[in-house]
């Protein structure tokens, strides 16, 4: 099966721009091309671009990316790499997490404002001042 670039566009959800680029990276094999010079994908190409863009919608980077690419390729050894790659990945999402439950509870607490003059503002008082947030992984 032959797919020119649209059509691999369509069958993937993956935009051209960015099919390309993963080909500049070196994400996604460069397809052969016909003898207009056209790029044929095949379902190889199609299974590629589903991993990566369904790696890409859990957060994962490139280079991690490209790491378990690389040991999707060998599927008779350990996953062990695999597991640290997400293990890693997990932590920063989890460390994401508790900084934006900090930003939550320090804006929640900047918006209790009796809304009276602007010199009086709890939100203009507290952005002026960093000394005034609670949270010291905020500060």
């Amino acid at each position: 099966m032959d797919l020119a670039i649209g059509e691999l566009s369509k069958r993937t959800g993956v935009k051209i721009p960015t099919i390309r680029y993963y080909e500049h990276v070196g994400i996604l094999p460069e397809p052969p091309r016909s003898e207009g010079n056209r790029r044929l994908y095949d379902e190889t190409h199609v299974q590629r671009l589903g991993f990566v863009r369904h790696s890409r919608e859990l957060g994962f980077d490139l280079d991690a990316i490209r790491e378990l690419i690389e040991l999707a390729g060998h599927p008779f050894r350990p996953c062990e790499k695999a597991d640290e790659i997400a293990r890693a990945h997990l932590a920063r999402i989890e460390d994401k997490i508790d900084r934006l439950s900090a930003l939550r509870t320090e804006v929640e607490r900047m918006t209790r404002c009796s809304n009276e003059m602007v010199e009086n503002c709890r939100v203009i008082d507290v952005l002026a001042d960093h000394g005034k947030c609670v949270h010291e992984t905020h500060r």
